[in-house]
């Protein structure tokens, strides 16, 4: 069993939008932060958007703040990322990944799902 499984990537052209999804199985989500980080080829993994376990509070890296939402069912076991105004330099495979705490280690990741935004 796969603890966290994401889906909707895809292509898509500047300017447009995509909803990530990220499902998660075999641990309590509800207690869980749930964070988005993208890898882009070449370059390291960054964080880009993190949620706190019960949705109250989240954190988006700077470059994505304003295009970026962050959310998360807990009764679907379902943590989001919508993603408005897409540019070229959101290409990336995107990843979602459980910890206990805001600032714990990983518990859990995902196998990612690639974002590409061309024209």
């Amino acid at each position: 069993q796969v603890p966290l499984v994401e889906s909707g990537g895809g292509l898509v052209q500047p300017g447009g939008s995509l909803r990530l999804s990220c499902a998660a199985s075999g641990f309590t989500f509800s207690r869980y932060t749930m964070s988005w980080y993208r890898q882009a080829q070449g370059k390291q993994r960054e964080l880009v958007a993190k949620i706190t376990s019960n949705g109250m509070s989240t954190n988006y890296k700077d470059s994505v703040k304003g295009r970026f939402t962050i959310s998360r069912d807990n009764a679907k076991n379902t943590v989001y990322l919508q993603m408005n105004s897409l540019k070229p330099e959101d290409t990336a495979v995107y990843y979602c990944a459980a910890a206990r705490g805001w600032s714990a280690d990983y518990d859990y990741w995902g196998q990612g799902t690639q974002v590409t935004v061309s024209s």
